[in-house]
């Protein structure tokens, strides 16, 4: 069944550039696609007079996205929805029968620099697809599929799902594994036992395993192992991920508390989307479709 890509919708640069990203890939997969925006109105009364106007308003915008989608991309079936009630609940019920959801990064900063990153980070916690965040500042010409793993579930999924990508657009493959030594007092307070080294060489064995057999399954896939030691995982991923087509993370990681939907890796990368990036979810997803 092909599945629907959902692209939530709100007038910004950030929902424009997810939009002509979705048509995109519609267009390659031959997915219909769903704009959808959502009219928090619950604290309006009915009979209130600018209940209408908010509606049309909202209706106005779809349209106009509708039209402008068949001028990009003519062969995509775009329908439109207009929704109550707040986004992301609307985008979770709507994630149940979607191949993806996509939405736009944010533009909007506090005055100390750090991000307001709420509305994307609520929308992948609650997703039951895998979503889509796009950069809504045009960046080079890009190449590449980068996969953050750790061995973890999730990171299976995600290295699944960025190679079955990978290989149809005919790109190169890049899976990620970083971390960080002990700190040193930690390690001086040891036995002497190598615990840097024997810890690296163990996480190379995880980078190894988490890509084996992707050349089996796609003879074509030139795939890269990097194992970046010392240093932060989200860091890594961003700066690796900065001219990649796209970046693909799993929700949460080996390191994560059960009771946690969304790890801290992924929670940094958000803050900071380096390229396209694909946050996908435990679930049984048919990444061809």
């Amino acid at each position: 069944m092909n599945k629907p890509i959902v692209v939530g919708i709100n007038g910004s640069a950030g929902s424009e550039a997810a939009m002509a990203w979705s048509l995109h890939r519609a267009a390659r997969l031959k997915l219909p696609v769903i704009a959808m925006h959502a009219v928090d109105d619950r604290w309006i009364a009915q009979e209130f007079q600018y209940h209408e106007l908010i509606k049309e308003s909202a209706l106005q915008l779809l349209r106009q996205v509708q039209q402008d989608a068949a001028k990009q991309e003519p062969g995509v079936d775009v329908e439109i929805q207009l929704r109550h009630g707040g986004t992301g609940l609307a985008l979770k019920e709507m994630s149940k029968e979607a191949s993806m959801l996509v939405i736009g990064s944010h533009d909007r900063y506090w005055a100390d620099g750090g991000p307001m990153t709420d509305r994307a980070l609520q929308i992948v916690t609650a997703s039951d697809s895998p979503v889509a965040v796009i950069p809504h500042v045009p960046g080079p010409e890009r190449r590449g599929v980068v996969v953050g793993v750790d061995g973890s579930e999730e990171s299976s999924q995600a290295v699944a799902l960025a190679a079955a990508e990978a290989d149809r657009e005919g790109d190169e493959l890049t899976a990620v594994l970083a971390f960080r030594h002990p700190a040193r007092w930690i390690q001086r307070g040891l036995p002497a036992s190598r615990v840097a080294e024997v810890m690296e060489e163990e996480e190379k064995v995880v980078l190894a395993e988490s890509v084996a057999g992707l050349g089996d399954k796609y003879p074509d896939l030139v795939v890269h192992q990097r194992l970046e030691s010392d240093t932060d995982p989200a860091k890594a991923l961003v700066e690796i991920a900065a001219d990649a087509r796209m970046l693909v993370i799993g929700s949460r990681g080996r390191g994560g508390f059960s009771r946690l939907l969304l790890g801290s890796t992924a929670h940094a990368v958000l803050t900071r989307v380096p390229c396209p990036t694909v946050v996908t979810r435990v679930r049984t997803v048919h990444h061809e479709e």
